[in-house]
């Protein structure tokens, strides 16, 4: 019998268990660790922080869902990995044992590195529902007296489509309220251009999405490196492409958003030979970890680096579908290491991304996802935001429902008219 844990809940923690519960013999076990019992669909945070949908919504109760799969879940969270002893150190002082370990935790948010940064600082968030929920009510109280506003991503961050939704959703629902002339919006971000996305771009985002800053009067300033939040007022240096200071700018704001740069959890930060300086996991081409075989990973958590230099560091972004490729393949190294036989499947890491913009949208295919790219494409319209709407019910139905077919490659590919680019999601047994 083989114990095997998967440390994390959230999307590729889930997935991951979906997926590896059906590459177990009769004889293992599997064990999930969550912060919680509650899984939240990232992606609806932006309309979760507007008002358009709430906490029940995009809920899912993992305890339900797991027991019915026969997979024993914990919700106390890890305190700390010891890879050399093969055990998980629980928040509540536990500890157990595996001997095969999926490390799936998602990002620690580096707000701390900015000073008046976050949630607890001048700024809002849609990283996680409580942060949306904080959002929605700061908005709430921004309605009552309008101003300017500020949204982006700071320096070091490698997630910025939601912001980029965010904006749009934002200048939407004020349009709709007939107040987007009482309201200012600045886009800054840490991209050396608009459309960047921490990918060097995707077909023309460049284009599709400085003309939509345009045609919606939102102004932007790239390569910003921030130095600090007051009360209603954003410090920000503009970097030029020599790593000099252009200028310093004051942007006063009634309501900011601001992404921030990510780093591992605590629970794996520091641990040689499993992470790199900021805490993320090594892995290699079969998203394990080249110090204790033992130990995979996936999603955000993984380290990648940098496409390239930039003025002002971004990081490169781990899209849905990516991560689902890195579920399908751990799940089947695993599956072959249980059985006796060598570790063969290799992610795709390719993407496929619908940004929603409230009345229409943005969408992108890069295969792979890091360039050069065998496939390079991005469109725009109203079918994207339909398309993102119906994405969002399916995914949360099949989450409560607790299936386990690939949800991007089935679903996502269909919803963009893409089938025939099905082998985006393959994996590659290498035998």
């Amino acid at each position: 019998m083989a114990e095997v844990i998967v440390l994390g809940a959230g999307l590729g923690g889930t997935l991951m268990a979906y997926e590896l519960h059906h590459q177990l013999r009769p004889e293992d076990r599997l064990t999930v660790i969550g912060q919680g019992h509650v899984y939240h669909f990232v992606p609806s945070n932006p309309w979760v922080a507007i008002g358009w949908r709430e906490r029940k919504d995009v809920d899912v109760d993992l305890i339900k869902v797991m027991k019915k799969k026969h997979i024993n879940y914990l919700e106390q969270g890890a305190k700390r990995v010891n890879p050399a002893q093969k055990t998980v150190t629980l928040n509540d002082g536990r500890e157990i044992s595996y001997d095969y370990l999926v490390i799936a935790t998602g990002p620690d948010l580096a707000f701390d590195d900015i000073e008046g940064f976050g949630p607890a600082g001048h700024t809002q968030s849609i990283c996680h529902i409580d942060h949306a929920e904080s959002a929605h009510m700061a908005f709430q109280k921004f309605l009552e007296k309008p101003g300017p506003i500020v949204i982006g991503a700071v320096q070091g961050a490698s997630c910025f489509g939601p912001a980029y939704e965010f904006a749009f959703i934002l200048d939407t629902e004020l349009r709709r309220r007939q107040i987007r002339d009482q309201v200012p919006i600045t886009f800054v971000t840490s991209e050396p251009y608009i459309g960047h996305l921490g990918l060097d771009g995707v077909g023309d985002t460049k284009g599709l999405l400085e003309s939509e800053l345009r045609n919606r009067h939102i102004k932007w300033m790239t390569s910003a490196r921030v130095k600090k939040f007051e009360d209603n007022k954003l410090t920000a240096e503009e970097v030029s492409e020599n790593g000099e200071v252009v200028k310093t700018h004051e942007i006063l704001f009634s309501y900011a958003m601001m992404l921030p740069a990510f780093r591992g959890v605590e629970a794996v930060r520091g641990i040689d030979g499993l992470v790199n300086s900021k805490g993320f996991v090594l892995i290699d081409e079969y998203q394990r970890n080249p110090t204790f075989s033992n130990v995979f990973a996936i999603g955000v958590c993984v380290a990648i680096p940098p496409i390239g230099p930039t003025p002002v560091p971004v990081g490169v972004p781990k899209t849905g579908f990516m991560i689902e490729s890195m579920v399908t393949a751990t799940a089947r190294n695993i599956g072959q290491l249980l059985r006796g036989r060598p570790v063969n499947t290799l992610a795709t890491w390719n993407a496929i991304c619908l940004a929603d913009f409230g009345d229409k949208g943005v969408a992108f295919v890069a295969q792979p996802q890091i360039p050069p790219r065998n496939l390079n494409w991005s469109s725009q319209g109203r079918w994207v935001h339909i398309a993102k709407l119906a994405f969002e019910k399916f995914f949360i139905y099949k989450i409560r429902r607790g299936t386990a077919e690939p949800f991007y490659e089935r679903w996502g590919l269909q919803l963009l008219g893409v089938r025939k680019l099905k082998t985006l999601k393959e994996t590659r047994s290498i035998t």
